[in-house]
C-alpha cells in the first residue's frame, strides 16, 4: 500500500461536477489499495470574488480579517468534496488547515510553514478514510487563521507529503506535466518524463508557472518525489525527484522565459568601493527585488551600472535611480521596459561545455542581439528585445533538439 497526497488546484474543482469527477478519480485510487490525502484550493474564481469583498470593504484590508475571509474559499471546496465522495461510497472527512494543526509563522497574507501534526490524518487513514485538507492556510501559535499567498496549496501538499512521509506527492492541474518550453509558443514541446528539483526551481524562478517556487524548494528539502499531472486526461504526467545517477540527462532540460522584465541602467558614477550598495540599497528598501546586474568599467575610471527588475516596478525604480543618480553625479540614467530573459536549463550543462556558444550562435543567426547574460551551474539566461522573444524560444528549442522524437 502506498501512502499518496493529491492536490487539486482551482480549475480542477472548478464546478460540481468537477468535484465529482475527482471524487472518482480519488475512489478508484483508494479502492487500489492505496492511502489518499487530498488537498484542494478554493474553486476558480473563489478567491477572486472573495478579494473583491474585501477591497469594496477596505482599501486596504486587515490582513487579520483578510485571511479569516479568502480562507473560507477552499473550507468550500473540502466540504463539498467529503461529501462527493461519501455519496459514492468512499469514507472522507475534511479539516481545514487549523484542524490538521499546520502551523505557521504570524505573517499574514503570505505565512510559512513552521510545522505539521499528522497525527489526526493519519488516525483518520488507519481507519480507512480519505482525508480532504484545505490547502492555502494554516494557524499560528496564537491560533489566528493565516494564509500562505498564492499558489499556496502545493505548499500545504508538499508540507503534508513531508509530515507523513509521503510515497508521492501529485499535483493535478490544468497541464499535463512540465514541458520543455510553452507549448503555446513552440507547439512541437516535449512532455518532459522526468526532470530533477533543481531544474524545477529554476524553470519555476524563471517563469514556468507550473508549480509554486515555495513547493518545489520544500520538496527538494524534505526529498518528496512530486508527479504533475493532468486533471481532466490521464497520464503519467512528470515526475520531480533528486538527481538519479541512473537518468540519462539530456543537455538541456527546457527552456524558460518572462515576459515581465525591465532594465535600468546608470551611466557614469564613480568607480569606487560600495558604489553597488550605493545604487542598490535605495532599491532594496523599497522591496524592489533586483534580478541580473552587469557592471562595465570604463577608462575614465567611471562605471555604468545595469540591473534588471520585474517590469511593475519599473516607473518606481526609475525614479529612486534619479534621484541616486543626482546624488552620486552620475552622468545619466537610461532604462526600456520592452526587455524579456530568456533561460536553457540542464543539469546536463555540467558535464557539457560549448552550450553557451551554441545558444548565442543560434541567436547570431536569426540577428538577435543579446543585451545581459547572466550564467549559472545549471542555467544559461540572456535578455533580449521583447520582439524577439518568441523567435529566440522557437530556434533554440530547435537548435538543442527538444522537440518530440
Amino acid at each position: 500500500m502506498a501512502l499518496i497526497v493529491q492536490k487539486y488546484g482551482g480549475t480542477s474543482v472548478g464546478t460540481v461536477e468537477r468535484i465529482e469527477a475527482v471524487a472518482k478519480k480519488i475512489k478508484a485510487r483508494r479502492d487500489a489499495g492505496d492511502a489518499v490525502v487530498v488537498v484542494v484550493s478554493a474553486m476558480s474564481g473563489e478567491t477572486n470574488r472573495l478579494v473583491e469583498l474585501a477591497k469594496a470593504v477596505q482599501d486596504r484590508p486587515d490582513p487579520r480579517e483578510f485571511d479569516v475571509l479568502v480562507s473560507t474559499g477552499e473550507q468550500i471546496t473540502i466540504a463539498l468534496l467529503s461529501m462527493a465522495l461519501k455519496e459514492i461510497g468512499c469514507p472522507a472527512c475534511s479539516y481545514t488547515g487549523s484542524q490538521v494543526h499546520i502551523l505557521t509563522d504570524n505573517a499574514h497574507n503570505k505565512a510559512r510553514i513552521k510545522e505539521v501534526d499528522g497525527a489526526r490524518v493519519r488516525a483518520d487513514l488507519n481507519q480507512g478514510k480519505v482525508v480532504v485538507v484545505a490547502g492555502f492556510q494554516g494557524v499560528d501559535e496564537h491560533g489566528n487563521i493565516t494564509t500562505l499567498g498564492r499558489g499556496g496549496s502545493d505548499t500545504t501538499a508538499v508540507a503534508l507529503a513531508a509530515a507523513l512521509s509521503a510515497d508521492e506527492c501529485q499535483i493535478y492541474t490544468d497541464v499535463d506535466g512540465v514541458y520543455t518550453t510553452d507549448p503555446r509558443v513552440v507547439p512541437e514541446a516535449r512532455r518532459l518524463e522526468q526532470i530533477t528539483f533543481e531544474e524545477m526551481l529554476e524553470m519555476a524562478s524563471l517563469g514556468s508557472k507550473v508549480l509554486q517556487i515555495r513547493a518545489v524548494e520544500l520538496a527538494g528539502k524534505f526529498n518528496v518525489p512530486l508527479r504533475v499531472l493532468s486533471s481532466f486526461e490521464e497520464g503519467e504526467g512528470t515526475l520531480i525527484s533528486i538527481e538519479d545517477d541512473s537518468m540519462e540527462q539530456a543537455l538541456i532540460s527546457g527552456i524558460a522565459f518572462n515576459r515581465d522584465e525591465a532594465k535600468l541602467t546608470i551611466l557614469g558614477v564613480p568607480d569606487q568601493p560600495g558604489i553597488a550598495n550605493q545604487i542598490l540599497g535605495p532599491v532594496a528598501d523599497a522591496n524592489i527585488e533586483v534580478d541580473m546586474i552587469v557592471q562595465n568599467i570604463a577608462e575614465d575610471t567611471t562605471t555604468d551600472f545595469t540591473f534588471t527588475i520585474h517590469r511593475n516596478d519599473y516607473a518606481h525604480a526609475l525614479e529612486i535611480m534619479q534621484k541616486t543618480s543626482a546624488a552620486l553625479g552620475a552622468r545619466e540614467v537610461s532604462g526600456d521596459d520592452k526587455i524579456v530573459k530568456v533561460s536553457l536549463v540542464g543539469v546536463g550543462m555540467r558535464s557539457h561545455a560549448g552550450i553557451a556558444s551554441t545558444m548565442f550562435s543560434t541567436l547570431a543567426q536569426e540577428g538577435i542581439n543579446i543585451r545581459m547574460i547572466s550564467t549559472s551551474e545549471i542555467k544559461i539566461s540572456v535578455v533580449m528585445d521583447e520582439k524577439y522573444l518568441e523567435l529566440a524560444v522557437r530556434a533554440l528549442h530547435s537548435a538543442f533538439d527538444l522537440e518530440e522524437s
